[in-house]
């Protein structure tokens, strides 16, 4: 099957924990390096790993022992390390969002293109069977046909539990581009690309106070609208509605609700890989769960990644870089819409991914077809 696929990762802060429990043991990938600006940081990471080097982030990008990088930066960084990745030939494998902004995201796909090399983005959670269970019931045709949705997401803010929020206030932070990945990228999945978008933002407060750590009581200021809302016209149709916001206590919405001509379907959240997906049906007197039908199970961050090292010939990634910058661009396009005051008609599209049979995780990304996991020529 050929030799595990060679990963190194840049970036180390809160979220690497995750990713590292998926792949640091996974037989598809060897994970080869690690680097961070804190080389303490990079330095614990590779003492948990047997046969991974701490080296700075330059060694890392042109190391001939790594594959694809995993961008694990802040938003603000995540251009210029997939930029530098991919001129020094390397596959890239983005946290979410893909870039702070869409000339940025636009540039990574396009010279990506260019160097023959491939770009995966997160989230990844809509390839667990939470999201894909959904999927198949509306591919089924179990609500009829689909007309409408609704995604929502409030929360107090994340300065409540991260010690070091600063960024979710700056550029490339807020809630929509912070969580309106995992809220957009699972309504292409349920309903298909979107055509159009009008949005409408506020900024209520202009600082927040950390809530915990060693910086617990510091306050920090606010950058970003902090509250958004929008409606996406999907290419068949479909009117969605979103709402993301860092400034509400709590909902009793469900995150994703998706309505059909016979039957509504209530969506888990997109967050997550897993969770019930409940169907309302036309007639019907009450919710019932239905059975897990698709996705992979077991899964965590980082499998999406897997996905795209393991994909071949045979099919486009899952959690691919055309579909990031589709998100991008819709995000982007809510927050210029709502700064302009008009509705905006989006310049990209996207295919809905192949959908993942039931599957476990370990059985279906066990080793790469490819053996290097280089793309195909």
């Amino acid at each position: 099957m050929g030799d595990p696929h060679r990963v190194g990762i840049v970036g180390l802060g809160f979220i690497s924990r995750a990713y590292l429990d998926t792949l640091a043991n996974h037989p598809a990938v060897r994970l080869t390096a690690v680097a961070d600006l804190d080389p303490t940081r990079s330095a614990a990471v590779a003492a948990e790993l047997p046969g991974t080097e701490a080296i700075s982030v330059e060694h890392l990008l042109g190391s001939a022992d790594v594959d694809t990088v995993l961008n694990l930066t802040v938003p603000a960084a995540h251009a210029e390390i997939s930029l530098r990745a991919i001129d020094a030939g390397k596959n890239v494998f983005v946290e979410k969002p893909l870039a702070v902004t869409f000339p940025e995201g636009r540039e990574i796909i396009d010279r990506a293109a260019a160097a023959g090399v491939l770009v995966g983005c997160a989230p990844d959670t809509v390839l667990g069977t939470g999201a894909q269970t959904a999927r198949a019931a509306i591919d089924s045709g179990l609500i009829g046909r689909p007309l409408s949705a609704s995604a929502v997401m409030i929360t107090p803010g994340h300065e409540r539990w991260h010690p070091d929020p600063d960024f979710y206030y700056t550029a490339g932070g807020g809630p929509l581009l912070d969580m309106g990945p995992y809220y957009i990228t699972a309504l292409i999945h349920l309903l298909g690309p979107v055509r159009t978008v009008l949005g409408a933002a506020s900024r209520l407060r202009t600082e927040r106070v950390i809530g915990s750590g060693a910086r617990t009581g510091h306050r920090i200021p606010v950058e970003v609208d902090s509250h958004v809302s929008g409606v996406l016209e999907h290419v068949n149709g479909a009117l969605s509605t979103i709402t993301t916001s860092f400034d509400g206590v709590a909902t009793t919405a469900a995150p994703i609700e998706v309505h059909g001509e016979i039957g509504t379907l209530a969506v888990p959240d997109p967050n997550h890989f897993d969770g019930e997906t409940r169907l309302f049906p036309l007639g019907g007197t009450g919710w019932r769960t239905l059975p897990l039908s698709a996705g992979y199970t077991g899964a965590g961050r980082g499998t999406g990644l897997l996905d795209l090292v393991t994909a071949g010939a045979q099919r486009a990634p899952r959690a691919g870089g055309e579909l990031a910058l589709h998100v991008l661009e819709t995000m982007t396009a809510l927050l210029r819409s709502a700064d302009e005051g008009r509705r905006i008609e989006l310049t990209t599209t996207a295919e809905r991914p192949s959908p993942v049979p039931l599957t476990p995780v370990d059985e279906s990304l066990g080793r790469s077809p490819e053996g290097s996991g280089r793309p195909p020529e």
